[in-house]
């Protein structure tokens, strides 16, 4: 679609005829001699004496001309543009770090799925999240693997499929056999003070409770609290078992309570994949839109079609002068 930058420009239009209606015709007085016999020396010179002062007037082409190069000089001045069609694009408006618990505990096979199977505690939970993680569109998604120590799996990303293939990439025991869930939290909150966006949401799965981590989980969702982080927490496996395979829900709803965030409680596939969605319930997607039409400037084309109309215009009356002088 065409527009117009300074469309006030086609006002000069009108300067031409206005100039030509209010200003007066130019006139230069000349000094001059009367010659009583002016005649009588033009005739002893030879010379054969013509009207003293001519005023060409314009022929119609000259006005024609005139009034196409003025109107393609205005346009210019007018800055043309080709507005194309609209590209939204969907801006980042939260930040998702899921962090996941590698401890040995996780490589029981105690996870129902829908069909009656019983599966790894980590394969159901990766299918889970990874449905989970395809489903973020306009979200940034980062992962955090823990066992005795926490680090990043991956940084925040609108990478999707990468993130769900780094999610795939993970195992059992690869961060250490222990919890440290407080490390998980504070690795967690170092991740987001490089984000820009106010939107920050953590979400928290383990199956053990904490053994040995620098920081209290308690005291890292405090930090995580004030630096606006959002933590839900969620518990999978026995709350009655071993004191090292024993889930700690009351941690995990201390946590989740500090962070603002709720607390959820998975025994199967099925039973997590509903937790997930209460979560995506509880902190829904917020995706913004920016969208713009690019712009396509279009001066240079009635500029340069201004300058052919008048290098037109000077070479056909080169041509007429010519043809005039030869008649």
């Amino acid at each position: 679609m065409l527009e117009f930058a300074c469309p006030w420009a086609f006002a000069l239009l009108l300067a031409p005829p206005v100039v030509w209606l209010i200003s007066p015709v130019h006139r230069e007085p000349a000094r001059a001699i009367r010659f009583p016999f002016f005649r009588l020396m033009a005739e002893i010179l030879g010379e054969n004496p013509d009207e003293g002062s001519v005023v060409r007037r314009r022929i119609p082409l000259q006005w024609l001309f005139a009034g196409i190069a003025w109107i393609l000089i205005v346009a210019a001045v007018a800055k043309p543009e080709w507005v194309g069609h609209p590209i939204e694009r969907v801006q980042t408006s939260r930040d998702v770090m899921l962090a996941l618990d590698l401890s040995g505990s996780m490589d029981e096979h105690d996870f129902r799925t829908a069909d009656g199977e019983t599966i790894q505690r980590l394969a159901a939970v990766k299918k889970v999240v990874g449905d989970f993680i395809s489903e973020r569109e306009g979200d940034r998604v980062g992962l955090i693997v823990f066992g005795t120590r926490a680090f990043i799996q991956a940084p925040f990303t609108q990478d999707l499929s990468t993130a769900r293939d780094l999610l795939e990439a993970t195992e059992v025991g690869m961060a250490g056999p222990n919890t440290a869930l407080g490390d998980a939290i504070g690795v967690a909150i170092r991740s987001f003070e490089a984000s820009a966006v106010e939107k920050r949401l953590l979400v928290l799965l383990t199956d053990g409770s904490d053994t040995g981590s620098r920081m209290t989980p308690r005291n890292a969702a405090e930090v995580a609290r004030r630096r606006g982080v959002v933590i839900h927490t969620i518990g999978v496996g026995d709350e009655a078992g071993s004191s090292d395979d024993r889930v700690d829900f009351e941690t995990l709803r201390a946590i989740a309570e500090i962070g603002g965030g709720h607390f959820f409680e998975a025994g199967d596939e099925s039973g997590l994949a509903s937790v997930y969605r209460e979560i995506d319930r509880l902190s829904p997607r917020e995706v913004k839109v920016v969208s713009h039409r690019p712009r396509f400037a279009l001066t240079h084309w009635p500029a340069g079609a201004a300058a052919l109309v008048g290098i037109a215009f000077y070479g056909l009356m080169a041509i007429l002068d010519l043809v005039r002088k030869r008649a």
